[in-house]
């Protein structure tokens, strides 16, 4: 199985069937487990077993072999063999035998081994082995190989017959049981299949176990609030999630009912501000409906009072320049026209004032770009306040930068801004003070032109 095959079966299916794949794989690991163990312990224990019964086997057999070798009648011989045959242990009636000399050389046919594996035994006891045992598949049979050690009643009999160099303690021969295995593995094979059976058996009911509380214990609280759910999401939110399980899920059931009554609270808190909401949007269009309708009254005003007020104004300033113009006025009345046209002038230049603050106002003020000197514009605003600061007995003074460039802008606008910072300085100094305007370079940005009126 890939990882995304297997990401895709734990990760992206449904809790009931995830539940499942886990709990019977993790069974399934442990029942394997559990069988492979028991197989290799029953294995162990049979080992053990024909172990133990070769070694109780090994002192008969060597004293069935003194036995009959002390007889010589063949008649005797027979009778010691079915002897030996009726004592044998019920369980270990179907064992063979055979005593090797550990000098095969000096042996006959009889007390040598009979095979390759046989004189591998004795090689093996030669060089310091006590027993070897092992299970003969091709054979179906438990060999097992002991060694014969001499003691103090072997060494002189021996000497005389076989070793003359024989010490105590010296190896006299390996004596070689065989057990047939077929029983054994017949009762193996018995014991795997009830193993089998039960580890099935036990499999199916667990996972039958498993599927009854993974669909009633766990998945069933999941789906309920699911459904809930829904219909919360359509709308019912009068329905409450009921799970009485006296677990976990019972009180995420408490804890799911506590968050849907907060949701209904704020949802109707939320409705009751909407509600003020759009009573003050409501409220806020008709104010701004005002606005709008006072502001066109506004608009209507000043362009009433343009044409109102600068029509006969200019025919006033009209009338002083041809008054001013004749030579038949005395010094007073001159001083009387000169009088009339600078109110005139002040007069038209404060409702242009006006006039273009509505315009700002209202975003519709246009600039008129050129070319300007910036020190003609100065001394040309500054000569006109000088009558002004002249009656205040004000000094009025400038310095201009001569490093700053012509600049490209609105000079009427600037001569606006210009008049309006000279009228206010005049305006409010005090009688014998000082007025100073100034135009410089900004240090920071010489790209920039700082302009101050100082009072």
């Amino acid at each position: 199985m890939s990882y995304r095959a297997f990401k895709k079966l734990l990760g992206e299916t449904n809790l009931e069937r995830k539940c499942r794949f886990l709990f019977g794989g993790g069974l399934m690991v442990l029942i394997t487990a559990s069988f492979s163990l028991n197989t290799w312990l029953n294995n162990q224990v049979l080992d053990d077993q024909n172990i133990t019964s070769a070694r109780l086997l090994v002192a008969p057999i060597i004293l069935e072999k003194h036995w009959k070798w002390s007889e010589s009648s063949e008649q005797y011989r027979l009778l010691i063999d079915k002897i030996a045959q009726s004592v044998k242990p019920k369980d270990l009636g179907d064992y063979s035998w055979a005593v090797f000399k550990a000098n095969p050389s000096n042996a006959d046919s009889k007390e040598r081994p009979i095979d390759s594996s046989g004189y591998e035994a004795l090689e093996r006891i030669k060089q310091g082995e006590s027993e070897i045992f092992y299970r003969d598949d091709s054979e179906g049979k438990f060999q097992y190989y002991g060694a014969i050690h001499a003691t103090e009643s072997c060494v002189a009999c021996h000497r005389l017959r076989d070793d003359p160099d024989l010490e105590e303690g010296g190896l006299i021969g390996i004596v070689n049981i065989r057990f047939p295995l077929q029983k054994v593995e017949q009762a193996l094979a018995w014991n795997k299949a009830i193993n089998l059976a039960s580890a099935i058996i036990t499999a199916f009911l667990a996972m039958l176990a498993a599927y009854a509380i993974v669909r009633y214990v766990i998945v069933k609280p999941v789906l309920h609030l699911k459904d809930v759910s829904d219909q919360i999401a359509h709308g019912n939110l009068d329905l409450r999630a009921d799970i009485r399980t006296g677990d976990e899920f019972e009180e995420l059931s408490y804890a799911f009912n506590r968050m849907l009554r907060h949701l209904v609270t704020v949802q109707e808190e939320l409705r009751t501000v909407n509600t003020d909401l759009d009573t003050k949007v409501d409220e806020l269009a008709q104010v701004n409906l005002r606005l709008y309708e006072m502001n066109k009254l506004k608009d209507e005003f000043l362009a009433t009072m343009s044409h109102e007020l600068r029509t006969p104004l200019n025919s006033i300033l009209g009338f002083s320049d041809l008054l001013a113009s004749s030579k038949d006025l005395g010094e007073k009345q001159k001083r009387y026209v000169a009088n009339i046209q600078m109110s005139g002038k002040n007069l038209l230049a404060q409702i242009n004032d006006v006039l273009d603050l509505a315009k700002i106002e209202s975003g519709k003020m246009e600039l008129q770009l050129s070319e300007i000197a910036v020190a003609d514009l100065i001394e040309r605003r500054v000569g006109t306040m000088l009558p002004l600061a002249d009656k205040k007995n004000i000094e009025l003074t400038s310095e201009i930068d001569p490093k700053i460039p012509i600049l490209f802008q609105d000079s009427v606008k600037i001569q606006q801004i210009l008049n309006n910072l000279l009228s206010n300085a005049i305006k409010f100094t005090p009688e014998g003070g000082r007025v100073h305007v100034s135009a410089t370079l900004c240090a920071d940005d010489r790209d920039m032109m700082e302009l101050v009126v100082e009072d």
